[in-house]
């Protein structure tokens, strides 16, 4: 089996991280495979913000928090130290799949250089607010993007979860 079946087949998502940054050279490994994710009709409209500082990671984790419904001191990103915060364009009518692939994209680039990572929801409701439009504006994005997902990254801590049994019956043939 090919290796990208395989990294399919075995990545899973991470719920506890090491606080090690991962270095930058495999950051933007991760991110090189996320912009070359399919897009519809190749329109590549889906745009990526790294966080890997500290407290601008905190106040996302806060601001995540506020909007799940959480109380303060919980993490909804497992302690990883970095996320890819991926957006798309809001008028594009395939902003969701793209922004999904381009996630998928960068979760199995992760796995495949040893790095956990999770799909963290919340990304939309973030960037609807004016904290998150002046966050885009601050990096020089004018146009309106909605938010797709986080992808929390960081080294596994501890034991790296099997993969569950396939459920039956959810492939049919014609």
């Amino acid at each position: 089996m090919s290796d990208v079946l395989e990294n399919m087949k075995t990545r899973r998502s991470i719920r506890k991280y090491k606080p090690d940054m991962i270095p930058q050279e495999i950051l933007d490994q991760i991110i090189e495979a996320g912009i070359y994710a399919a897009s519809g009709m190749n329109r590549q409209t889906t745009i990526i913000i790294q966080v890997t500082d500290k407290k601008l990671r905190d106040e996302i984790v806060k601001r995540n928090c506020e909007i799940g419904g959480w109380e303060e001191g919980f993490d909804p990103f497992y302690g990883a130290p970095a996320m890819l915060i991926v957006l798309a364009k809001k008028d594009e009518p395939n902003r969701v799949y793209d922004g999904s692939l381009v996630m998928g994209n960068l979760m199995l680039a992760a796995h495949e250089l040893g790095v956990g990572s999770c799909w963290i929801h919340r990304a939309k409701q973030e960037f609807e607010t004016e904290w998150g439009k002046e966050l885009l504006k601050s990096l020089g994005i004018q146009e309106e993007y909605e938010g797709i997902g986080h992808c929390a990254l960081g080294f596994v801590e501890g034991e790296y979860p099997a993969a569950p049994e396939r459920k039956e019956n959810r492939v049919f043939y014609l």
